[in-house]
């Protein structure tokens, strides 16, 4: 689901407030850690945040304190009346913005514990947009195979005030695709800045942001993360977004995931997952292993794609390097297809594959589940309505 718009107070392209006046920036915390708790909201795609105190540093998730929020106000509680709902640390990363020793903590969400008519207490337990736990019990049973992930994400840049790409002229549309890839000049390259700011963050938080570039699409551009392991992933992604909505207020500029922000002859928004397991990296059987993968992965391609993103039919058009989205299929090199292998792999006997077909909008998790559950070996069978 989309979020609504909201509007920045003028046109210009920077920071909002005087950012040159940083001296709180370097102020002694007197030893307090600041933990800025982070966990994803109500529509399954915004990513909200708020800040506590320490006395110490945590080593682990486990040490952080459960902390609460008002549910009702994310779309996540019923009302005021029933609005508590707590968070739980899932992981910590560096805190790019403050600094020092303060932290980034990933969050789930969770109801409250509550007292049963008998009196004993229930515990616990994930609310239904909790999307990360789910994922998290059917990973477990797969730990076996050691699913190792690599998740690209597209994202493009807007005008905070007229909701049209950065950069492209005012009413009107820049010169056809072609030059923006990767490119490297005024006019084609269009808010660098935020692309590799971001690139840097994501070093200093932790997180195995492992490149970036410039899209097809002119301001519209592409992080990877990865190869991770497991829920790994989808926590190291949702950071990574985060982190990318704080640098684009920065410089006071949106960042839509939408899969087709523009309509027309204009590529739309991907976010891929390069997927193996031990069976797909074992040296000499991988490739076999991977074609069995592709054939399973067709006979689930409509329970896929009914999951894989809002607004997924306007991009998954058989143009503008995707695949149908009514039609599955696969191809050793290319991008056109539903899953890309790459040209080494039936070279070396072994490798992985890339799953085309996730929205750039969809939560990590869904994506993760659902190639586990195409895998033969791991036989997990999966109800990808979870997020």
């Amino acid at each position: 689901m989309s979020a609504p718009a909201v509007f920045s107070t003028d046109e210009r392209i920077g920071s909002v407030l005087d950012r040159s006046i940083a001296r709180h920036m370097t102020s002694d915390q007197g030893g307090k850690i600041c933990a800025e708790y982070v966990w994803i909201g109500g529509d399954g795609g915004d990513v909200r945040s708020k800040g506590r105190t320490l006395d110490k540093i945590p080593e682990k998730p486990e040490d952080l304190p459960m902390w609460n929020y008002d549910g009702s106000s994310t779309g996540q509680a019923p009302g005021p009346t029933d609005s508590e709902v707590y968070l739980v640390a899932c992981a910590i990363y560096k805190d790019p913005f403050r600094g020092g020793d303060n932290i980034l903590v990933m969050c789930d969400t969770y109801e409250p514990p509550q007292i049963m008519p008998d009196g004993s207490v229930k515990d616990i337990n994930p609310i239904p947009t909790n999307t990360r736990h789910a994922a998290a019990e059917i990973i477990k049973r797969a730990e076996d195979e050691e699913p190792w992930f690599g998740i690209e994400q597209e994202y493009t840049l807007l005008d905070a005030v007229t909701k049209w790409p950065l950069g492209w002229p005012k009413g009107g549309y820049p010169a056809p695709q072609g030059p923006y890839y990767c490119a490297a000049e005024a006019g084609l390259s269009i808010a660098c800045d935020i692309c590799k700011v971001h690139y840097r963050c994501c070093i200093y938080a932790g997180i195995a942001i492992s490149g970036v570039n410039g899209e097809v699409l002119p301001s519209q551009w592409e992080y990877q993360v990865g190869p991770v392991i497991g829920n790994a992933g989808g926590d190291q992604l949702w950071m990574s977004r985060y982190i990318l909505h704080r640098v684009c207020e920065m410089h006071n500029v949106e960042c839509t995931f939408d899969p087709k922000p523009i309509p027309g002859d204009w590529n739309g928004a991907g976010r891929h997952v390069n997927y193996s397991t031990n069976g797909t990296r074992k040296e000499g059987t991988g490739w076999e292993v991977i074609q069995e993968h592709c054939t399973k992965l067709g006979k689930r391609h409509a329970v896929h794609m009914a999951a894989y993103g809002e607004g997924n039919e306007r991009r998954m058009t058989g143009m503008h390097e995707t695949s149908n989205m009514d039609n599955f299929a696969w191809g050793v090199g290319n991008r056109a297809c539903s899953i890309r292998v790459g040209r080494m792999v039936p070279v070396d006997k072994c490798g992985y594959y890339e799953d085309r077909r996730p929205a750039s909008n969809l939560g990590p998790y869904i994506a993760v589940v659902g190639l586990i559950d195409t895998a033969p070996e791991v036989g997990v069978a999966v109800d990808l309505g979870i997020e």
